[in-house]
C-alpha cells in the first residue's frame, strides 16, 4: 500500500509531518478487524506467529475502545458520560502530533510519497523524516514499557463505585505508544532501504535487491518518492504576526492535501 506524507515548516524550526487521510482504506481496515470474541477466536491460530496473533488482539481491543469512545461522544449534554468525554478530549489534546503521525504509519505500507515545498532541500526532508522516526522509536519504546508497568497499579481503582478512568487511560496510552513504536520502526525501514539504494548508486551489475538489517528491498521499486510541490510552496507565504503559518493557510493546506487541521495546529503551537 502507498501512503502520502506531507512535510512542511509551520513556524520557525517546527515542521509538520502528517499523512493524507485515505477514507476508503481506513474503512476497509476497520471492516477486517475482528468485532466479536467469536471472530477473534476464529482468526487467532496456533500456526500463526505470536506477533500476528498479538496484532489481532490489539486490533480487537482498539476496536472496542473506539466503539466505547463513540458512545461517550453521543452521550446527552451534562450527563456523567458526557463529562468523561470532555475529560478525554482534554487529555487527548496533550498527545504530541508526532505520535499521531507515527501511529498513522501502518505495517502494510510498502511505499510512501513525500510531498514537500519546492524550496526545501530533498536531502533535508529525508533527514528530518529519519530523525523523527529514530527519535520516536526510542521515546515510544520507553513510554510503552512505562505504561505497561502502570497497568497493574491502576487496576486498584476498580474498587471505587465509578468507571476506572485511570486504567482505561493508561491502557489507551499503552496501545498508543505501541502503535507509534511500530510506525517508527516501519518508517525507519523505508528510510534505511531508500538511503542504501541512493548511496549505492548503480550497485552490483548483477544485483537486483538491496539488503539491510531491516529487510530486503527490490531495487526496481524504491520504497518512497520525494515530490517537491509548487502548490504547497505557494500556500506557505501567508504568515501570522508571530511568523508562523496563518489559520487560513493551514485551512487551505489541509483542504488541498487531505490533512487533519487539529494535528497541523498542534505542530504550529508546539514549542
Amino acid at each position: 500500500m502507498t501512503a502520502r506524507l506531507i512535510v512542511f515548516p509551520v513556524r520557525g524550526r517546527n515542521w509538520c509531518f502528517s499523512r493524507s487521510i485515505q477514507h476508503s482504506i481506513t474503512g476497509s481496515e476497520s471492516a477486517q478487524n475482528p468485532s466479536t470474541l467469536k471472530d477473534l477466536w476464529k482468526k487467532i491460530s496456533t500456526e500463526k506467529p505470536v506477533r500476528e496473533n498479538a496484532e489481532l488482539l490489539v486490533d480487537f481491543v482498539s476496536n472496542k475502545m473506539n466503539k466505547g469512545w463513540s458512545g461517550l461522544e453521543k452521550a446527552p449534554e451534562g450527563s456523567f458520560k458526557n463529562r468523561i468525554y470532555g475529560l478525554g478530549l482534554r487529555l487527548l489534546a496533550r498527545v504530541k502530533p508526532s505520535e499521531i503521525f507515527l501511529k498513522s504509519i501502518s505495517k502494510d505500507i510498502t511505499k510512501v510519497e513525500v510531498a514537500f515545498p519546492s524550496s526545501l532541500n530533498p536531502r533535508l526532508v529525508r533527514r528530518r523524516l529519519r530523525h523523527i522516526a529514530l527519535r520516536g522509536a526510542v521515546i515510544h519504546k520507553k513510554y510503552f514499557y512505562g505504561s505497561v508497568t502502570l497497568l497493574p497499579l491502576t487496576t486498584a481503582f476498580a474498587i471505587l463505585p465509578m468507571p476506572n478512568i485511570p486504567f482505561f487511560w493508561v491502557l489507551f496510552r499503552t496501545y498508543s505508544h505501541w502503535r507509534a513504536l511500530q510506525g517508527s520502526e516501519k518508517l525507519i525501514q523505508l528510510v534505511t532501504d531508500c538511503s542504501e539504494i541512493q548511496n549505492s548508486g548503480n550497485g552490483d551489475s548483477d544485483g537486483t535487491e538491496s539488503k539491510s538489517k531491516f529487510g530486503t528491498h527490490d531495487l526496481a521499486g524504491p520504497p518512497w518518492v520525494l515530490k517537491p510541490s509548487e502548490d504547497l510552496e505557494k500556500l506557505l507565504h501567508c504568515k501570522d504576526d508571530e511568523g508562523g503559518l496563518s489559520q487560513c493557510a493551514i485551512t487551505d493546506i489541509c483542504k488541498n492535501f487531505d490533512l487533519n487541521a487539529n494535528d497541523v495546529l498542534k505542530y504550529r503551537n508546539s514549542l
